[in-house]
């Protein structure tokens, strides 16, 4: 099959050093037949330090991601002449569209982009989920005011996919080694597999658990086969490679299992259109 990483990230990301010509030509080397690039644009952090009277929590709290947008398309429209041969696809990965909806919208509207991955990396008031001692949490609250919130992003509906649906667990399950009973959250992700259906979007099955101590992908086999029997049909992966050795790391696999529970054909976005690629 044609092998596609639709979710991958370059320095503009806080938490990446990768230079966009090495990205670019591990994605040649390896023979991807398209490529997005999907810089982190935090929609709770925006706006200048200054207008939230905040100081930063982390080495990777930061703020004007209005810039940042700024920089990841005029490097997208680099990226764009440096792929010939390639499927170019210029995207963001857009984080916590549920801070302002309305300037969520603005940003997907942008006419520089072809694809929007909706994410959720935190929680309003909480630290990203990176950041958070599980010690000290109720973990199965913190699961459920995560998916009830990642149900009014699904519900709002202006992205193109929402992104690695389970994130949180590649820490509390992964790196924390806390056990989570997904059952009793089954119902409220089929709302929001309803809700991505209902809007005719899709979600991702994102691949980076398969090189992380989870193991997994987000979501994994059970969740993406409910996805497909829900009615989902608009799947992209995305590797979500902050470096260029990561770079289509596990596609070929997440193809193979996303295959295995039903789906046989993967979408790569093009002005925010899904072009479909057999499995």
């Amino acid at each position: 099959m044609q092998l596609t990483d639709c979710h991958t990230h370059t320095c503009i990301s806080p938490d990446s050093e990768a230079l966009l010509t090495d990205m670019i030509r591990k994605a040649q080397d390896i023979g991807l037949f398209a490529y997005a690039v999907t810089d982190h644009v935090e929609l709770c952090r925006w706006y200048p330090q200054g207008y939230y009277a905040a100081l930063p929590r982390n080495e990777e709290d930061f703020f004007d991601y209005a810039a940042r947008f700024e920089q990841a398309m005029a490097q997208n429209a680099v990226a764009r002449e440096l792929t010939q041969g390639m499927t170019f696809v210029s995207g963001i990965e857009l984080g916590e569209p549920d801070a302002d909806f309305g300037l969520a919208a603005s940003v997907c509207e942008d006419k520089r982009l072809d694809f929007v991955i909706a994410s959720l990396h935190e929680l309003p008031g909480k630290l990203d989920f990176y950041f958070l001692d599980y010690a000290q949490e109720d973990v199965p609250a913190l699961l459920r005011e995560y998916f009830t919130e990642l149900l009014k992003i699904a519900e709002w509906g202006k992205f193109d996919v929402l992104g690695h649906i389970t994130y949180p667990l590649r820490y509390i399950e992964g790196d924390a080694g806390i056990p989570v009973d997904m059952a009793q959250y089954r119902d409220i992700i089929a709302e929001i597999f309803r809700a991505v259906i209902r809007q005719g979007k899709g979600i991702e099955l994102n691949t980076s658990g398969f090189r992380q101590v989870y193991g997994k992908p987000f979501p994994d086999a059970a969740l993406l086969r409910l996805y497909r029997e829900l009615g989902g049909r608009i799947l992209t992966l995305g590797s979500d490679a902050h470096r260029p050795e990561d770079v289509g790391g596990g596609i070929a696999q997440g193809a193979a299992l996303a295959k295995s529970v039903g789906f046989d054909r993967i979408a790569v976005y093009r002005r925010h259109d899904p072009c479909y690629l057999t499995i």
